[in-house]
């Protein structure tokens, strides 16, 4: 399915910590998302941006993934936390500026109390990146901050 909404209205990161471009489809327990590296991205380096920061796009389109289901029960996006990841393989040390960064994420468990795990695929020029990342969205992100830092 074609997405209706954008970045912004999926994902709560504002400003440049938005990193996603576009929301370009999604279906049931799936959402595809693009990243275009350009002279304002940011973590931006000489020779492009870190490749590590596939993690945070794909931990973003994940959040954009979220965010519609959300949407799509008329309510707002929650905050949800990266807790770890497996596997995260990539062959390039950097994104190029110019490139366009395809993502998927596809939703492979979610329990009861928040906890998700999703299987990632991050495409470049050339390259494919997997990754599985476990995110815990809790009902109430602040209560849950609260209590972590007591």
């Amino acid at each position: 399915m074609r997405a209706e909404f954008s970045v912004d209205q999926l994902v709560p990161h504002s400003g440049q910590m938005s990193l996603l471009s576009e929301i370009t489809g999604y279906g049931e327990d799936w959402l595809s998302a693009a990243v275009d590296i350009t002279p304002t991205s940011m973590f931006l380096e000489e020779q492009g941006v870190p490749a590590w920061v596939g993690l945070e796009y794909m931990a973003q389109a994940i959040g954009a993934y979220a965010g519609l289901q959300e949407r799509l029960k008329g309510h707002e996006p929650r905050v949800g936390f990266l807790l770890g990841t497996r596997r995260y393989s990539i062959p390039v040390p950097y994104f190029a500026p110019g490139e366009r960064i395809q993502l998927k994420v596809i939703k492979n468990m979610q329990a009861e109390n928040g906890l998700c795990a999703f299987d990632c695929e991050l495409t470049g020029n050339g390259y494919t990146a997997t990754a599985s990342l476990n995110i815990y969205q809790p009902d109430d992100a602040e209560t849950f901050l609260r209590d972590a830092m007591s």
